[in-house]
């Protein structure tokens, strides 16, 4: 292969019906956010999950903060948060104007510690915000088990956690409410665009109130609440449910390929996101870690200059500016943080591709 090529961190897989879906929109001048797919595609996406009620919105950021809100989340509220995910988890709980408490993760699964999470839970906790990083999903019965014994609310944030499972379980099932990305790098794309999901009728009517501007239900352009625009187009419902058709096998490819990567890097001293006992990781993203953040950086821009984009593991949000006034320790969210790197993790990645990565990461450590 030639090394000048360019072998992206993640290209999205556009295989099945979306040109087809999205013509049908244009030739029928639904292009908004009303139109049959909307209503398609949140009914395949909850039968899909295996929860009852879905509300489609325009992103992963703004379906948390949808959560939130349905949930009465407000502010003085506490709400608990893994330190080590991306700022949208953080960033959508300072919007509802509570206050996100950080805790660790757990070393073996890189998911938020059950432990630590009752260490930090005050008479202001009102949720335990569950994220399933990368794919693989959270110990949810320590953690059900928590919020029940505190009477808290268990907001899933499975942006990342599409087709993966926990004892049998979809992710997005456990909690009050859930809430899934559609961004571009994601398992199942719609370019923007998220879905909250919920057993609970009256959280599903709730979020359908609030993202539709607070819209009374039978008075016309009479409003209530405060609501807010978070509505899903029809263009990209069609591009949705087109995805949600192939997901599948995105998914199982996906597993393939972190197959690979696990034998290729079995002799060379690099930790990665393994699977633990009962769950089923879908590898949103293969990760690893090195020894130590000077090896990280000197690896990435190894691959770099051999054509192959990587991308950094999120850094620990208790430690950027806006929440590092008050310091704390979290020690294995900062080692992630600073060691960990994701590599290229699309579906379509080709074989010579996968050898050419492979070989590369072998050539650094030889």
């Amino acid at each position: 292969m030639n090394p000048q090529i360019k072998i992206p961190i993640y290209r999205p897989a556009l295989e099945g019906n979306e040109k087809k879906y999205v013509n049908e929109c244009l030739d029928t001048n639904w292009i908004s956010s009303r139109g049959d797919f909307i209503e398609k595609f949140e009914k395949s996406f909850a039968d899909y999950i295996g929860c009852k009620y879905a509300t489609a919105v325009s992103n992963g950021t703004v379906a948390l903060h949808l959560a939130l809100v349905t949930l009465g989340i407000s502010k003085g509220d506490e709400v608990i948060v893994p330190s080590f995910t991306y700022i949208a988890s953080v960033s959508s709980i300072v919007y509802a104007g509570a206050k996100p408490v950080f805790v660790d993760s757990l070393e073996s699964s890189w998911q938020l510690d059950p432990e630590d999470v009752r260490k930090k839970i005050t008479p202001r906790t009102r949720a335990i915000m569950a994220v399933h990083l990368y794919g693989h999903p959270c110990d949810m019965d320590e953690i059900m088990k928590i919020a029940k014994e505190y009477n808290l609310f268990v907001i899933e944030d499975c942006a990342e956690s599409l087709g993966s499972k926990y004892k049998g379980k979809n992710c997005g099932t456990f909690g009050d409410i859930a809430t899934f990305s559609f961004y571009g790098n994601k398992t199942l794309t719609t370019g923007e665009g998220g879905m909250v999901v919920t057993n609970d009728e009256t959280l599903k009517d709730r979020a359908y109130h609030f993202k539709m501007h607070g819209l009374a239900k039978y008075r016309e352009y009479w409003h209530d609440v405060i609501g807010f625009n978070y509505r899903m187009t029809i263009i990209c419902a069609a591009i949705g449910l087109a995805q949600l058709e192939t997901v599948q096998s995105r998914i199982e490819r996906k597993r393939k390929l972190a197959e690979f990567y696990i034998n290729c890097i079995k002799d060379i001293p690099l930790s990665y996101h393994k699977e633990t006992d009962d769950v089923f990781h879908s590898y949103w993203m293969f990760s690893i870690t090195t020894g130590y953040p000077d090896e990280r950086e000197k690896l990435r821009e190894h691959l770099k200059q051999n054509g192959i984009e990587t991308r950094p593991t999120f850094y620990p949000v208790h430690t950027m500016p806006m929440f590092s006034a008050k310091y704390r320790k979290l020690p294995v969210a900062e080692k992630l943080g600073w060691c960990g790197i994701n590599l290229p993790s699309f579906p379509t990645l080709t074989q010579d591709e996968q050898n050419y990565i492979c070989k590369k990461i072998k050539e650094f450590y030889s």
